[in-house]
């Protein structure tokens, strides 16, 4: 194994339940740069109703990057207001022109302004701190990366407070976001709440402490119907026209104006949409197991320096996950923060729609993980607050 096949290397765990044990995560190379950015004011975007785009800013930093490496394997994570992602030597500078890029592209579409860094994984460990990741196999087809050792947290302060930061580029060629998609509609809660979970461990927290902190609450999450997954197993919905139509014609429009885009997308859509509504197979596309692929592949649960859950939750298991953490917290071991919400929305890469590799990013459809993670903040006097 080389630095550069680090991460093709990486054993991929089956059982999310193991990844509370921090043996299966492995350190990064200290060669290798870590990437992360977010949505400036994001929490006011949420108050504002805008967290459908805050959405699609956030999935856009990974379909960009994708793109650029060609599909090539890499440890990526989605934060709700941003990502966060990790690249060998060789990939440093595809990922600042990537970052650069889309700083100017949020702005130019959206309105929205993107903070951006990039610092080598040795600066993190000068603070004692390490990025260590492990792979999470949903299938034979998609995994997803999480991430422990408190180097990301670290990082994500870092950039906020203005460091390490990658410029803006004006001007740039826009970034390559084939794939992805925000069509589908808020998904009802089926169990009364949608609650977003963000629990990080506190200050000289024991990590043995945290990691069997971390399989309660999974253990408590379990007890729900379907582990509490938020998509239903027919899917999300889809309305027509789509909620995110708008969004994503912005996304994809390239050198045609966007209106041009919307009316190709319009149509798109109305095809689709009688395809899954029929559930009959249309050439090489089958609409049924496509949404089967879509609920496994969905990322409704993580490990990003800490545990975030979008959960399907009845109030009664919400109150115990509450107690739990708010008694792991008086005993110094966690911070956390909860939100509640009535539907969870999905953000889509689907780089081809009959191949399985396509991947969903689940949230809250009202502050999700952004508003959590401010409560924390605002409950602990954290600096993982998201604005």
């Amino acid at each position: 194994m080389t630095t550069d096949t680090f991460y093709a290397a990486v054993p991929k765990v089956r059982a999310f339940g193991d990844l509370s044990d921090p043996s299966v995560f492995a350190p990064l190379p200290s060669d290798w740069h870590l990437c992360c950015t977010d949505i400036v004011n994001s929490t006011g975007l949420v108050q504002a109703g805008r967290y459908k785009t805050v959405n699609m800013v956030g999935a856009a930093v990974i379909a960009a990057m994708r793109n650029a490496l060609g599909g090539e394997a890499f440890p990526y994570i989605f934060g709700g207001d941003g990502a966060s992602f990790a690249v060998p030597p060789r990939h440093r500078a595809t990922a600042g022109r990537v970052l650069g890029s889309l700083r100017s592209w949020t702005e130019a579409e959206y309105g929205i302004s993107l903070r951006a860094a990039m610092l080598p994984l040795s600066r993190i460990r000068a603070e004692g701190l390490d990025v260590r990741v492990a792979r999470y196999a949903v299938s034979d087809h998609a995994d997803f990366a999480m991430f422990s050792g408190g180097g990301l947290a670290w990082a994500e302060t870092q950039m906020k407070a203005g460091a390490f930061a990658v410029a803006a580029v004006p001007r740039a060629v826009p970034p390559d976001l084939s794939g992805l998609s925000c069509r589908w509609s808020n998904t009802p809660a089926r169990n009364g709440i949608i609650l977003s979970v963000v629990a990080q461990p506190a200050p000289g927290a024991d990590p043995q402490g945290f990691a069997r902190l971390a399989a309660e609450v999974l253990e408590l999450a379990a007890e729900l119907e379907d582990g509490g997954h938020p998509v239903p197993e027919s899917g999300p919905r889809l309305q027509f026209p789509p909620a995110g139509l708008t969004l994503e014609a912005k996304a994809s429009h390239g050198r045609l104006p966007v209106f041009l885009q919307q009316l190709h997308l319009f149509a798109h859509s109305a095809l689709a949409g009688l395809i899954f509504l029929t559930r009959r197979r249309v050439g090489g596309f089958d609409p049924v197991h496509y949404l089967s692929v879509l609920r496994a592949h969905s990322d409704f649960r993580k490990f990003d320096d800490g545990l975030k859950m979008t959960l399907d939750c009845t109030p009664a298991v919400r109150d115990r996950i509450r107690q739990h953490l708010q008694q792991a917290a008086a005993a110094g071991l966690v911070q956390f923060g909860l939100h509640e919400q009535d539907a969870a929305m999905v953000t889509c890469i689907v780089p081809s729609p009959v191949e399985d590799d396509h991947i969903h990013f689940v949230d809250g459809a009202a502050g999700g993980y952004t508003q959590a993670a401010a409560n924390l903040a605002a409950a602990f006097g954290s600096d993982k607050a998201t604005a």
